[in-house]
């Protein structure tokens, strides 16, 4: 049994946004330890205010979720940004998909997330991802 997930972005914000794989979602990680990559934070609050320059989001919602993430029990991860910058330049990435890869990588835990590129990258880095019932 998997005690422990990382989790991203994707899947925080499905949850925190009330998305449909919400519920999904709330199961695959109940009973389990969450860690996230330690730009987690930040990458959610970035995601929130592009919602809102977008006008997806409401100033409400934002702050909403903001409260909602703030509840979260996640375990931020350390890791080495030089391995993570490689796997960027090797798989053209984004550094915080990168960061989030070499912290699976790095604690030895499946991940999930709702990112397909992501998931791609995982899988070809032969990392292993949580599954999601949907």
């Amino acid at each position: 049994m998997v005690t422990d997930l990382v989790i991203d972005t994707s899947a925080v914000l499905a949850v925190l946004l009330d998305e449909p794989s919400r519920s999904a979602l709330i199961s695959a990680t109940k009973g389990c330890g969450l860690v996230g990559a330690p730009s987690l934070p930040s990458e959610v609050g970035n995601a929130l205010i592009a919602g809102f320059r977008r006008r997806r989001l409401s100033v409400e919602a934002v702050f909403k979720a903001w409260a909602g993430y703030q509840t979260v029990r996640v375990r931020l991860a350390e890791i080495d940004v030089r391995n993570a910058l490689e796997i960027a330049v090797e798989l053209g990435l984004y550094a915080y998909d990168a960061y989030v890869l070499e912290t699976a990588r790095a604690e030895r835990l499946p991940l999930l997330t709702l990112d397909g590129g992501v998931a791609r990258a995982a899988h070809h880095l032969g990392l292993k991802l949580a599954e999601v019932d949907k």
